[in-house]
């Protein structure tokens, strides 16, 4: 069935995802846990032209239910990626000028390998045989892909949130191969409320009786528990004037009274969230992912000017006022291990009612902001404190 997209001028186009897969066996990708598994594939796709120096590339992190495609569209498909307004022609990401790379994470379901991948020991999905991954084990991943691709410093990485954490890792584990980094409403680590959302998420999906201990590929999913962890997380991704201005207290149609029907419009919102998520998502790369994001922490039990100690990178942080899933002081934390490790650092505060969901809908700002950034990054030059 074709596909009714009307193409622009900033689009990247048509696109297609690519695979790549390593550490056969018996070289293994060795994860964080000591635990080894092997072979890996992961799902990347690629927008603009490799420079013949290779020093243009710059790697983009999806968020906790994203993926590779980034940007451009699929045959057959009307849904543009899922940071198009940012990647393409003349757009925050630059395609007629940078070479821009976006890969499914270890432990995800849409391409990459996961819980729901065929253990080549058994001949069947991994479930909860799939070992406990971690953000550094997300990167050290990328690493091989960014290898393949013979890549050998990128000139920026940038994500928000989940991808925000992995701009972070990619800083602490490979600074000599990052000219520069856009870490964006994200966290050093987890708090204990960003944990506890989390942990309901996941109590949700192992009570639904389909979860079967995580066994469930051949049968029925448990789109129910799945659901309701999308809806809870999606409550944290926007703000309280968000949700008044887009639903008020408005009902939906005819009410019925003492019926648990959803009458009010949020509540129609969050399930059509919910029932819409369960068609994309693998509930078990649900429960591995949050859990790897819960898990990581920067510090590793070193102080926050230690850190980022002797790296040489250019930051800019991003934070939005209205982000309450993550709160601006959990940037300005990153801001400030950056300051006492004496690295070039921009931070921005941007005024925005959208909450968490803020990094995927201020497009006009964070364009006039990372444009300007990789701009200065390439001519060398310093960078300045913006407030918006």
């Amino acid at each position: 069935m074709g596909t009714t997209v009307t193409l622009k001028d900033d689009s990247v186009g048509f696109v297609e995802t690519q695979h790549f897969t390593f550490a056969y066996p018996p070289d293994e990708l060795k994860l964080e846990s000591g635990e080894k598994i092997g072979p890996v594939t992961l799902a990347f796709e690629t927008y603009g032209t490799l420079s013949e120096a290779k020093s243009n590339a710059i790697l983009i992190f999806h968020a906790l239910s994203g993926d590779a495609h980034a940007a451009g569209f699929h045959e057959g498909d009307d849904n543009p990626g899922w940071w198009d307004n940012m990647i393409g022609p003349g757009k925050a990401f630059d395609t007629d000028k940078y070479f821009v790379i976006c890969a499914n994470v270890i432990g995800g379901c849409k391409g990459s390998t996961g819980p729901s991948s065929l253990n080549p020991r058994t001949h069947r999905p991994y479930g909860l045989d799939f070992p406990v991954i971690t953000v550094r084990d997300m990167v050290n991943a990328q690493r091989h892909l960014v290898d393949h691709l013979g890549i050998n410093q990128l000139l920026s990485i940038a994500g928000g949130s989940m991808g925000g954490m992995q701009v972070l890792e990619w800083m602490v584990s490979y600074p000599e191969r990052v000219r520069s980094a856009i870490p964006i409403a994200t966290a050093i680590s987890h708090s204990p409320q960003q944990i506890a959302f989390n942990e309901v998420g996941r109590q949700a999906i192992m009570a639904d009786p389909l979860w079967n201990g995580g066994d469930y590929y051949r049968g029925p999913s448990p789109d129910n528990g799945l659901s309701v962890a999308r809806m809870v997380g999606h409550i944290t991704y926007m703000s309280d004037k968000s949700m008044a201005e887009k639903f008020g207290r408005r009902f939906r149609g005819s009410r019925q009274f003492l019926k648990f029907t959803p009458d009010f419009e949020i509540e129609g919102y969050l399930q059509h969230q919910g029932n819409s998520f369960v068609k994309r998502f693998d509930a078990n790369s649900y429960l591995y992912v949050t859990k790897a994001i819960d898990l990581f922490d920067t510090l590793a039990g070193k102080k926050l000017g230690e850190v980022f100690k002797g790296i040489d990178t250019r930051v800019l942080v991003i934070a939005f006022k209205s982000d309450w899933l993550y709160p601006a002081y959990q940037s300005q934390e990153i801001v400030k291990a950056c300051k006492l490790a004496g690295l070039d650092v921009t931070y921005c505060d941007i005024d925005s009612s959208y909450g968490h969901d803020a990094f995927l809908l201020e497009t006009e700002e964070e364009t006039h902001l990372i444009k300007y950034f990789l701009k200065k990054v390439s001519q060398g030059e310093l960078s300045v404190d913006y407030e918006i």
